[in-house]
């Protein structure tokens, strides 16, 4: 057989397509390559959310451009959200590609791949999603299944170029999440992971209408002894029913990603985003009311078009006053398309962002230390994800909470996929210590 290597860069949803990418190829005749100078096709799996990510891509494509002087057979895919923006450009910048590839073409691609074998140089990017079909999925192996729930996002955030590279948002059928939810818990998975861009959107496209809580329930009742979780939630789309979702599920973990991305009122208006801090914070407020233990963990961007010092002052203010467990933090890419990246004459600095963003990590980090200091001397139960054996010779097990709170743990052998009841006994920055019971 061929063999095949994916370089999957981004996010959860990224790395969800390249699984599916593997098990198509399977039936085109390909294995995977654990090296790329292995491959017979190298695929690169872009992210165009920041400029830096597409960069990237570019670069790594540049270094196979090479490759494939020496070796003419090689094929060469670009694919993923750089690829649905770029289309056919993407041969005029890399004309030793054979495949472009976009978000919304990903099922098509056992059929493409069978035409440029026999030479064909194809660009398919059409808006139009080709529909799914039941296929395998080569999974990486762990402890947890990223399983798509929907993809795409009507918000339209003005910094933001996922409308533009997913497109509008559309929910998958609930039997196949349902069955592949089924399928990875048989394989051995103790977790499952519902994404989607919103996935508080789950179902409105959908005949009949089925939200998200409904869906959540559906996997709950399934039978064994394993975890869900969902990511992301829009602000203002959380609804009391899901709430109450993950109140009654005893399966659905008490976790929440919600994204602010600014503490100021007047930037969040900017980004076009629904909300203002008052709004948020009665949101994470009402949360915390409900759910005993939960995380809520959030995303910030500093540097946006025309933000005052002030106006960054407010975002690490509402840091500290909404009591965060975590945040995700970047500084402000302009991204081709987007409202925001027209605004060229309010853009900050570099130096002026870089020094915004070293303030927001560190202050990060203070409000993850204050986070995890409150479950010190606590029982929970720990997921154990990873066994390591370190460079001192100590052994550590490596797990998560339910409310999503890393955990080293010293223990001398790998449990990795049992739950066990541990102590907490030391805070970190990014992790708890504990102890086994």
């Amino acid at each position: 057989m061929k063999k095949v290597y994916i370089e999957t860069m981004g996010c959860q949803m990224n790395k969800s397509d390249a699984e599916r990418m593997y098990g198509m190829l399977e039936h085109c005749g390909y294995t995977q390559a654990i090296e790329p100078k292995d491959a017979d096709m190298l695929i690169v799996n872009t992210c165009s959310i920041r400029k830096l990510s597409e960069d990237k891509a570019y670069s790594q494509i540049g270094v196979w451009g090479k490759w494939k002087k020496n070796k003419p057979s090689l094929k060469i895919v670009f694919a993923g959200c750089v690829a649905q923006q770029g289309g056919k450009n993407v041969f005029k910048r890399a004309p030793y590609v054979d495949l472009v590839l976009g978000t919304q073409r990903l099922y098509e691609l056992p059929n493409l791949v069978k035409r440029i074998e026999e030479g064909e140089r194809i660009a398919s990017y059409d808006e139009t999603p080709f529909e799914e079909t039941d296929i395998k999925i080569n999974r990486v192996k762990g402890t947890n299944a990223w399983i798509p729930i929907m993809e795409g996002c009507n918000n339209f955030c003005t910094y933001c170029i996922v409308p533009y590279t997913r497109g509008r948002e559309r929910s998958r059928k609930p039997e196949l999440i349902i069955a592949e939810a089924k399928k990875a818990l048989s394989e051995g998975f103790k977790e499952i992971t519902l994404l989607g861009q919103n996935v508080d959107s789950y179902g409105k496209d959908l005949e009949p209408y089925q939200n998200l809580s409904w869906l959540l329930r559906q996997i709950n009742a399934i039978e064994g002894n394993f975890r869900i979780r969902f990511v992301t939630n829009y602000p203002t789309d959380i609804t009391d029913e899901l709430i109450d979702t993950v109140i009654e599920s005893d399966k659905v973990c008490e976790y929440f990603h919600i994204p602010m991305q600014s503490g100021d009122d007047y930037t969040l208006k900017k980004m076009n985003r629904r909300y203002d801090l008052k709004t948020y914070k009665k949101i994470c407020d009402h949360i915390r009311s409900r759910v005993k233990d939960v995380t809520i963990t959030s995303d910030f961007i500093a540097g946006f078009p025309g933000e005052t010092e002030e106006q960054f002052e407010n975002t690490l203010k509402a840091m500290s006053e909404l009591e965060l467990d975590y945040s995700n933090t970047a500084a402000y890419s302009p991204r081709e398309g987007t409202f925001a990246a027209k605004w060229k004459d309010l853009y900050i600095p570099e130096e002026v962002k870089s020094e915004r963003l070293a303030r927001l990590n560190e202050h990060n980090r203070e409000c993850c230390l204050i986070s995890n200091k409150k479950y010190i001397g606590r029982e929970m139960e720990v997921l154990i994800e990873n066994f390591e054996i370190r460079k001192n010779g100590n052994k550590v097990i490596t797990g998560r909470t339910r409310n999503n709170k890393i955990v080293h743990i010293p223990y001398e052998k790998d449990i990795t996929g049992e739950f066990i009841n541990v102590k907490i006994t030391n805070a970190r920055t990014w992790y708890l210590n504990g102890e086994v019971l």
